[in-house]
């Protein structure tokens, strides 16, 4: 059972790793690509709006549900895994660590948007 388990992680890994590797190359090329079309605007004379930044609640509420769903996600592929090896149950558990960041993130996210409207 645990070379079964073992092999499943080894192929997980062996393609993950790539695709990750694509995804990090398409956002910089994304980036640069966006800035080299506004400084190209910028050199004819042409108005570019700057995209506003984000408000400290609306990235906290970003984060909390980011990491809430991804520790959910988390929690839900290894309770799946200890329906056949039942020690995953362990590693299930250490999906409560970024549920509890998340959580926190958002009563941030609550908090903020409060002191915002009492100001």
């Amino acid at each position: 059972m645990h070379g079964d388990l073992e092999g499943l992680v080894a192929i997980i890994m062996v393609f993950s790793f790539p695709v990750a590797l694509m995804a990090l190359y398409i956002f910089y090329r994304v980036n640069k690509l966006r800035s080299e079309e506004r400084m190209a605007a910028l050199a004819r004379g042409v108005s570019v709006p700057i995209e506003p930044e984000l408000s400290q609640a609306a990235r906290s509420r970003r984060s909390g549900l980011l990491l809430t769903a991804a520790a959910i996600g988390y929690m839900i592929t290894f309770a799946l895994i200890a329906r056949v090896e039942p020690d995953a149950w362990v590693a299930a558990s250490f999906g409560i660590i970024p549920l509890a960041v998340g959580v926190g993130f958002f009563l941030d996210a609550a908090l903020v948007r409060r002191d915002v409207r009492t100001s």
